[in-house]
C-alpha cells in the first residue's frame, strides 16, 4: 500500500494510507513524547480521563449515544511504548461511506470531530479536569500496574528489561510506576495536560478509502484548538551499552515454576542480518529454542526469543522446573553459538525465510496493524515499509546472519524462581 506523510503545521502530522480492501475507515491521533520516569504515568492517566467524555459529550453515555449516531463508530484511549518514546491518544474506526445503508453518508467527518472535542474540550470543573474521572481512572490505572505481577511470564519479560536496561528509557512501564501514579490530583493532572499538548508532537493517522484532501479538511476540528508549539524533536533509542560481565538477578516469588528471562546485547549495525538471525534462533515454533530447548532436551515449557530492532537487543523468554535453571541457560547459550558457526540445516533459514514474509505481508490485511507498524517506525526514527523490510530481510545471506550472530554478547540473566529453590540451582 502507498503511504503518503505530510505535515499539517507545526508538530502536526498526517500519514494516509489509501485502501479500498476494508470496510471501515481507521482513524488515530498520537501524542509522541520522550518516556520519561516522571511523566508515564501522567500520560497513561490522561488519555483514560479524556475518554470519559467532552464538553459537548460529558459522560460516556452520551458519548456512546453520539458513536450511535456513526452507525456504532469506535473510539478509544491508547498508550504504549515504541522505542524509547511514548505515544498516547486516541483511535477510532467507523464503517466505510460506500457501506451506509442508503448512501451519503459523512462518517469520516463525524468521528474526527468526536476526537479533536476528547483531546482539546475535555470536561472541566472549576478550571479542572473533572475530579470524580481522575479519581476513579487513577485507581484503575494503579489496578492495572499492580495487577503486573499476576502473568508470571510478561512480568519476567518486563523485569528482565527493567534490568537490562536500568537506567535507560527502554527499561520504563508505559503505564508508569504506582508510586508515580498514586498522588496524582486533578490539578497536576490538568497542568499536565496543557503542557502536553503545547508540547508534543501529534501524529494523525488514517486508513480507507477516502480522498487525501478530504482526511485533511476532516480532521481540521483535532487541529482547530491546539495551542501552537514549536517543532518537537523525537530522538531515535540511545544504543545499549553492552556489560563486560552479566547481570545475574534472582528474584524469589511464590510460584510454582521458574521464569528465566536472558538478555543478549546485540552489537552490529546489520539489523536486517540481526532480525533474520533472531528468526531462526527463537522467533518461531521452527527456531532452535523451540525444537532443541523444548521439544528435543525437555527442558523448559516454552522457549522463545525476541529481536529489539531500535535499541540492538536480543530478550530470551522461558519456564522451567527450577533445578533446570543451568541446563537451560547453558542450552540456550549453546544454540546462539550454533547460529554464529552456521551450524543450521537449509530448511531452517528457508523455514525463517517463509515465516518473516507472512508476517510482513499479513500486516496489509489490518488497518490497526498498519497503523502501530507506521507509528513504530515514526517513534523510532525509521521510514521502511513492510514491504521494504521485507525484501531486506529476504535478501540476508548466511555470511551475514554468522556475522550478525558473533556479534552478540550476553548481558543480563533474570531468574524468577520460587522462595524455597535451592539458591545455587
Amino acid at each position: 500500500m502507498t503511504m503518503t506523510r505530510t505535515k499539517l503545521r507545526e508538530n502536526v502530522y498526517l500519514t494516509y494510507i489509501p485502501a479500498v480492501k476494508f470496510k471501515t475507515c481507521f482513524l488515530s491521533a498520537q501524542f509522541l513524547t520522550p518516556l520519561r520516569a516522571d511523566t508515564a504515568g501522567y500520560n497513561a492517566l490522561l488519555c483514560a480521563v479524556l475518554d470519559r467524555g467532552c464538553r459537548k459529550y460529558p459522560d460516556m453515555e452520551r458519548l456512546s449515544a453520539a458513536l450511535d449516531l456513526l452507525y456504532g463508530a469506535n473510539v478509544e484511549h491508547s498508550v504504549r511504548k515504541r522505542g524509547e518514546v511514548q505515544l498516547w491518544g486516541f483511535v477510532a474506526s467507523a464503517i466505510d461511506d460506500a457501506f451506509v445503508p442508503g448512501g451519503g453518508g459523512r462518517l469520516l467527518e463525524g468521528v474526527a470531530e468526536i476526537l479533536g472535542e476528547l483531546i482539546c474540550h475535555p470536561v472541566l470543573e472549576n478550571g479542572l479536569l473533572k475530579k470524580d474521572y481522575v479519581d476513579s481512572e487513577r485507581e484503575n490505572l494503579l489496578d492495572a500496574i499492580r495487577s503486573a505481577v499476576n502473568d508470571k511470564r510478561t512480568y519476567a519479560g518486563k523485569r528482565l528489561l527493567e534490568e537490562m536496561c536500568r537506567g535507560e528509557a527502554y527499561g520504563l512501564s508505559h503505564l508508569g510506576e504506582e508510586a508515580t501514579v498514586a498522588p496524582i490530583t486533578a490539578e497536576d493532572l490538568t497542568r499536565h495536560y496543557y503542557d502536553q499538548l503545547s508540547s508534543s508532537r501529534l501524529e494523525l493517522y488514517y486508513c480507507g478509502r477516502a480522498e487525501l484532501e478530504r482526511v485533511i479538511t476532516a480532521v481540521e476540528p483535532i487541529l482547530r484548538d491546539l495551542p501552537l508549539s514549536r517543532e518537537t524533536a523525537i530522538a531515535p533509542p540511545l544504543p545499549h551499552i553492552a556489560r563486560t560481565e552479566p547481570l545475574v538477578i534472582r528474584q524469589p516469588m511464590d510460584v510454582s515454576q521458574g521464569k528465566l528471562g536472558v538478555g543478549f546485547s546485540v552489537g552490529t549495525e546489520d539489523r536486517d542480518a540481526a532480525f533474520v538471525m533472531n528468526t531462526m534462533f527463537g522467533g518461531t515454533s521452527n527456531a532452535k529454542l523451540f525444537l532443541n530447548v523444548r521439544e528435543k532436551l525437555s527442558l523448559c515449557y516454552y522457549a522463545s526469543s525476541a529481536y529489539h530492532r531500535s535499541k540492538g537487543l536480543v530478550t530470551v523468554s522461558s519456564g522451567i522446573e527450577f533445578e533446570n535453571y543451568q541446563k537451560a541457560l547453558d542450552e540456550i547459550q549453546a544454540q546462539l553459538e550454533a547460529m554464529k558457526t552456521g551450524d543450521w540445516e537449509d530448511w531452517e533459514l528457508t523455514g525463517a525465510r517463509s515465516c518473516i514474509e507472512n508476517g510482513h505481508r499479513s500486516i496489509d490485511d489490518s488497518a490497526g496493524r498498519l497503523e502501530d507498524f507506521y507509528m513504530g517506525q515514526i517513534a523510532t526514527g525509521q521510514h521502511n515499509t513492510p514491504q521494504e523490510l521485507m525484501d531486506a530481510a529476504l535478501a540476508v545471506t548466511p555470511e551475514r546472519i554468522m556475522a550478525a550472530a558473533r556479534s552478540v554478547s550476553l548481558d543480563t540473566v533474570y531468574f524468577l524462581t520460587g522462595k524455597e529453590e535451592n539458591p545455587r540451582g
